[in-house]
């Protein structure tokens, strides 16, 4: 499903940005123009997921002392395992 665009001119979106991020926050992208020209998006960022092996990285190189249980590897396995379907994420719009 497609985000909700919404124009609004330079001078709109200067006069009032916060209902520009309102907007942002309800899912919208914004596309501001000048001359019905668009000069800038603005909308949230996309998620950037993290690898486990990414996150354990970091541990290391934070020098973290932290310990897991022994049975750490077998939950996360089975979490994984248990939760293969697809995701739907919900639409905004």
């Amino acid at each position: 499903m497609g985000r909700n665009v919404v124009h609004v001119t330079e001078a709109e979106a200067a006069k009032d940005f916060a209902a520009v991020m309102d907007k942002v926050r309800a899912g919208a992208e914004v596309v501001i123009e000048k001359d019905a020209l668009p000069v800038a998006v603005v909308k949230a960022p996309e998620p950037t997921p993290r690898l486990l092996s990414e996150s354990l990285r970091l541990i290391r190189e934070r020098g973290s002392t932290v310990t897991l249980g022994g049975g750490f590897a077998k939950d996360v396995e089975e979490f994984i395992e248990s939760h293969r379907e697809p995701l739907d994420p919900p639409a905004w719009d």
